[in-house]
């Protein structure tokens, strides 16, 4: 298969691994949100890292899943009311969080529920090498089954508010009150599933004001199902942030007092063309399969597992092909670079890719046999780009 801009072309350089934008952990990530919140709750040791944040005693966090930044702001006529918001974004600076890497559902959802980042809780990616099994692990679907206490052992910080006595809860899908995910990242408090996203808006409502203190998330699904299959600009996909919009204003007009809302996401998203300029196909190359054991990952954002001894190869050649349209780096390199967080637990290590991709232009590289849905979606996400890592963090007081 030819490779646009291969290395034997021009000697191109390829991306360094400094040049990535790494995610803003510590101070403005996704995983410093519900933390922050929590600190102004008063509940034991928790750090309010995100310091344009002002406490409330009732704290809301709306989570639209893939509501990027660049998407909202570049759709103001689908989504009125929060582009009135804009200027709210992460306390009235106007500027957005980041998602954390990969900007990808699981491993967001993680980061938020447990306020950590992903070299804590465990969950790099959407599909990672178990090291005591040697299989890939499907961090979204759980699949397969895995214990979930030892995969993420940390207690979510609904679970530390609650002991605070705090009134927590979650309000979202009935479809994922028990499952494995929810467990390891949103659990602690109730949770209490409704189907439609106007009833959850009444509960979350209701929810915020049945304590003096109050910790409640809900949730929004549907924006990132219609961009993964029709696109961020396709009439399906605009139907459903209007939607969305709606809601975030039912919610906002049904505050009690002493409330906070904040709207984010877990990351945003971009649509990659279907040729084979865009779209690198890893089932039919023989390059980049060589000394490969097991691809992880998605397409933006690659966890490759070489077999033993080909580590070194796999780097070297992954990065002759792809070095100029993906920062490409091993384990550690992408470790020292901060990618996953500040530190990595032990446990975490071997479920990072020997070789890391993260892309950087507009292409993906697919798997056509291996994951021929992921492979089929329109709109796609993961890496460090904007489209992907930024989201919002709008916020209405009562």
């Amino acid at each position: 298969m030819a490779h646009p801009k291969t290395a034997w072309d021009h000697h191109p350089e390829p991306l360094t691994v400094a040049s990535a934008p790494s995610p803003e952990y510590g101070s403005g990530s996704l995983a410093d949100l519900l933390p922050t919140l929590a600190a102004g709750l008063g509940v034991p040791g928790m750090t309010a890292a995100i310091s344009e944040l002002t406490p409330a005693d009732r704290n809301c966090v709306f989570l639209i899943d893939g509501l990027g930044w660049e998407q909202l702001k570049a759709h103001p006529e689908d989504a009125p009311f929060m582009t009135s918001l804009l200027a709210t974004s992460r306390g009235g600076t106007g500027r957005p969080l980041t998602a954390g890497y990969p900007a990808t559902t699981a491993t967001s959802l993680a980061s938020v529920g447990t306020g950590l980042p992903p070299g804590a809780h465990g969950l790099p990616g959407y599909t990672v090498r178990n090291p005591d099994t040697g299989e890939l692990m499907n961090q979204l679907r759980w699949q397969p089954w895995t214990p979930p206490g030892p995969w993420q052992p940390y207690p979510t910080v609904f679970q530390l508010a609650h002991q605070a006595g705090v009134h927590a809860a979650q309000v979202s899908s009935p479809t994922f009150e028990n499952t494995p995910l929810t467990k390891v990242a949103l659990s602690g408090g109730r949770f209490l599933g409704r189907l439609t996203g106007e009833d959850r808006m009444d509960l979350a409502a209701e929810q915020l004001a049945a304590g003096d203190r109050s910790l409640v998330y809900t949730y929004f699904a549907e924006v990132d199902g219609a961009g993964h299959r029709f696109g961020v600009d396709s009439d399906t996909w605009r139907g459903q942030l209007m939607y969305a919009d709606r809601l975030v204003q039912r919610l906002a007009e049904q505050l009690p007092p002493r409330s906070a809302l904040y709207i984010t996401a877990d990351h945003g998203m971009i649509d990659v063309p279907f040729d084979e300029e865009h779209r690198i196909d890893f089932d039919e190359d023989w390059e980049l399969s060589a000394g490969v054991a097991l691809l992880g990952g998605e397409g933006r954002a690659r966890h490759v597992y070489a077999v033993p001894g080909a580590a070194n190869d796999v780097l070297t050649c992954w990065r002759e092909v792809l070095g100029e349209q993906f920062w490409v780096a091993s384990r550690d390199e992408a470790i020292a670079a901060g990618w996953f967080g500040p530190k990595i637990d032990e446990r975490v290590y071997g479920r990072i890719g020997d070789v890391v991709a993260a892309a950087r232009d507009d292409v993906l590289l697919i798997a056509s046999e291996r994951e021929p849905k992921e492979s089929a979606m329109v709109g796609n996400h993961g890496s460090m780009t904007p489209a992907e890592q930024l989201v919002p963090l709008l916020e209405v007081r009562s």
